[in-house]
């Protein structure tokens, strides 16, 4: 009987460790958001709301990683970023993005050299990007962290050129 409660107690006690042991997925995600600090970015948690898609009645408010970058650019004179978001979804405010994106905040406020940078942009970014946010402090990729690394390098590449374009 003493048997049975002690190895009652001991499998209590691992089940309890195993428990607040991380996942495989928390450990690559971990060590995704590490190795992206090293590349210059600052990872957060945010809750965004996309723009709500045609047929949709409220659009969802989404928990992803937002990947961003800062500008730097304080000691250069250059013109005023305007604020835009853009969102992997299909919406009736789309004018001047490729198919299956839509402007959430910042449409028809650019001019067409700089839409045909950003499309490019788009055209770029791995599936799991859900949307681009730019403001004169950073550029930011709204990203579902489940292709890893490599898609990392494609939107620090992709968000450098937004940044030199001064988008």
């Amino acid at each position: 009987m003493e048997v049975t409660i002690i190895v009652f107690v001991v499998m209590s006690l691992l089940g309890s460790l195993m428990w607040m042991m991380p996942s495989k997925r928390e450990k690559l995600l971990a060590t995704l958001r590490l190795d992206a600090r090293k590349a210059g970015f600052t990872v957060q948690l945010v809750h965004v709301e996309p723009p709500r898609a045609e047929g949709e009645y409220e659009s969802d408010t989404i928990n992803v990683a937002a990947y961003r970058m800062s500008r730097n650019n304080s000691h250069k004179k250059q013109p005023e970023t305007v604020p835009w978001q853009v969102f992997r979804v299909k919406a009736i405010s789309c004018d001047g993005l490729i198919e299956g994106w839509s402007w959430k905040i910042g449409e028809r406020m650019m001019p067409s050299s700089h839409l045909a940078v950003l499309n490019e942009v788009i055209k770029a970014l791995p599936d799991d990007v859900i949307g681009l946010e730019s403001t004169p402090i950073h550029v930011s990729a709204y990203w579902k962290e489940l292709s890893g690394i490599e898609s990392m390098e494609v939107i620090k590449n992709e968000l450098e050129k937004l940044k030199k374009a001064n988008l």
